[in-house]
Formats: C-alpha cells, sequence, structure tokens
C-alpha cells in the first residue's frame, strides 16, 4: 500500500448511496442514529452511552477498519476475525443514513461471518438497505477470503427479512440469541449470482 493508497478514503459505490469506512465527522449522526427506537428495537445492544459509543468509535471501530483493509490490500491475506464497518451516505445530500459491517458472530456455527445493516427512519423504504447489503456483499465475495456469509434477523423484523432474501441469501433455519428467536440466512460464494 502506497501513502497516497493509505491518505485515499475507501468508498464502494452503489445505485444512490456511497458505504465508506467510519470517518471521525461522522460520529455524532452514528450516535444518534443508534438511539432511533426503530433501529434500536432490531439491534439490542448498540444503544450504548454517547461516551461508550465514542471511545469504541475512535480507539477500536475506525482503527480496525484500518486493519481490515491493509489486510484486503496484501495479496492472498486472510481477513480472519476482523470487522469491517462502513457508514451509508446518501449520494444526493452526502448525509450519513445508516451503517452496513461485516463481522463474526459468535453466537453462530461456524464459519460465522455476518453482515449487519441499518438505515434511519426516515431514509427506509427506499432500497438503500439492500444496496448497501449488496454492494458489501459483493466487495467481501470479490476481495477477500470469505466463502459463507451469515445474516440473522428477528422473526418479527419484516422489513430485514426481505433484505437479506432481496440479496439471495437463504434460510438456514432459526437460532436462539439472548432468548430471542431469529431467523438464521446464509450465503453461499460459489452459489452468489451478484446483485439482483
Amino acid at each position: 500500500m502506497t501513502a497516497n493508497e493509505e491518505i485515499m478514503e475507501f468508498k464502494i459505490e452503489c445505485e444512490d448511496i456511497l458505504l465508506v469506512e467510519f470517518r471521525p465527522e461522522d460520529f455524532d449522526h452514528f450516535h444518534a442514529l443508534t438511539w432511533q427506537p426503530e433501529i434500536y428495537r432490531y439491534l439490542p445492544g448498540w444503544n450504548v452511552s454517547k461516551d461508550q459509543r465514542k471511545d469504541w468509535f475512535f480507539n477500536y471501530e475506525i482503527q480496525e477498519n484500518k486493519q481490515f483493509l491493509k489486510m484486503v490490500a496484501a495479496e492472498g491475506a486472510s481477513i480472519g476475525e476482523l470487522r469491517l464497518r462502513l457508514g451509508i451516505i446518501l449520494k444526493e445530500t452526502g448525509e450519513f443514513i445508516g451503517w452496513c459491517t461485516t463481522g463474526i458472530k459468535e453466537e453462530l456455527p461456524s464459519p460465522n461471518r455476518e453482515i449487519v445493516y441499518a438505515v434511519s427512519k426516515h431514509h427506509t423504504g427506499k432500497g438503500y438497505a439492500v444496496q448497501a447489503a449488496q454492494g458489501l456483499i459483493t466487495y467481501l465475495f470479490q476481495h477477500t477470503d470469505v466463502e459463507i456469509l451469515n445474516a440473522i434477523t428477528l422473526i418479527d423484523n419484516f422489513a430485514s427479512n426481505r433484505v437479506i432474501q432481496k440479496c439471495g441469501f437463504e434460510k438456514a433455519g432459526n437460532i436462539e440469541i439472548d432468548n430471542e428467536l431469529f431467523h438464521h440466512y446464509q450465503l453461499n460464494k460459489s452459489s452468489w449470482r451478484g446483485p439482483q
């Protein structure tokens, strides 16, 4: 990786949105979104105190993104258990409207790399979650050693179940985590047909 490549911001371009690595200027927007009831209802544990979020965001999440991207840049390098956290930016306005991430979900059987996404209540129903998920899936399957991706959704999260299905995931069963029942989906690189 050259010095110029390190300075350049990582992004994945989608139809209406950009996926960009977490940036310091996104912190307040990200934290505010984690406290939208429509988001923390389906992503419990994401709505932590601002001090806790700030510590995670600046000391771990941004730093681990750099490690992840450095590993991908190294030919043939495995991403292992590293996480990648991307903000969803609306192209039209530059607004931070959500996030799409990938990491290891310890409660799932191996291989247990999952994708997670959330979109602001002000921007749901417009296809942005599908674009974000498809953008991240494409990146992972084309540029990393990932062969299988997982997604879990609470049974009553109908919108998220539709997003996952539109992205080509197939139901692998149900799983109980912390006394809540989730649909468990998987997507294999070998059967993946690319963005639909």
